[in-house]
């Protein structure tokens, strides 16, 4: 969701959250018609979840409005939902392949987003715990993905729904790169954040790989295959 909630719905920042909706309702149609999380990295859902718990904290402070509120319910309970099916709910647990899904997301994404983000506090001057905490999950955000990236990498072959789940997941964060370039020239008081722009352009270059791959196969009409 937006750095600033208050801002003004415009067409990119809508089509971003529905192209996220659409990714988590894709992920969940493929756990549930698959039985299994093959293929599905429990860490990048781990991520996902810091992200929106640290990001959303504002929810016990402030009330925008009941689109933006029901959209953080709704990310946190539906990421919770899929952690709990792939960790505790058979046949999906016993069909999760933790070998394969064995970046180290606490080490080489959460510790040093957390660094990087009380440095950036710092320099900011901005040390209140909810500054600090939406920084590092602007940061986390960007990292989110690789440990599905990873797996994906590692069996090669993508399964149709699930290269549908990292496309919109892409998609999301490319449509709100729109709607920050369409809110900086529409909107007059509208305030940069580069540490959002750096953050978002580093997300979405993570996706350019597999973007590519998954445009071919789409055109030639052949299955998604990611190169070793």
């Amino acid at each position: 969701q937006e750095a600033h909630p208050a801002a003004k719905m415009n067409i990119f920042r809508f089509a971003g959250d529905m192209s996220h909706v659409v990714s988590i309702l894709v992920l969940l149609l493929r756990l549930r018609s698959s039985k299994s999380a093959v293929g599905i990295s429990l860490k990048t859902q781990e991520l996902f979840l810091i992200v929106f718990v640290t990001r959303y904290l504002d929810l016990f402070t402030t009330f925008y409005s009941l689109y933006n509120s029901f959209m953080k319910v709704a990310y946190i309970a539906s990421t919770t939902y899929i952690i709990w099916m792939i960790r505790f709910q058979e046949p999906y647990k016993s069909k999760y392949d933790a070998s394969q899904d064995s970046f180290l997301h606490i080490k080489f994404a959460v510790a040093p987003c957390a660094g990087l983000a009380l440095f950036a506090c710092l320099v900011k001057g901005e040390l209140s715990p909810i500054d600090i905490l939406w920084t590092f999950s602007i940061f986390l955000e960007a990292l989110a993905i690789v440990p599905q990236l990873f797996v994906l990498q590692r069996y090669r072959e993508v399964e149709n729904l699930t290269g549908h789940y990292v496309f919109f997941l892409g998609a999301y964060r490319g449509l709100y790169i729109l709607n920050w370039v369409y809110r900086s020239y529409y909107e007059q008081f509208y305030r940069h954040n580069w540490l959002v722009y750096v953050s978002g352009a580093v997300q979405t270059a993570l996706y350019v790989d597999f973007f590519y791959y998954y445009v071919v196969s789409k055109y030639y009409g052949g299955k998604l295959t990611l190169p070793t």
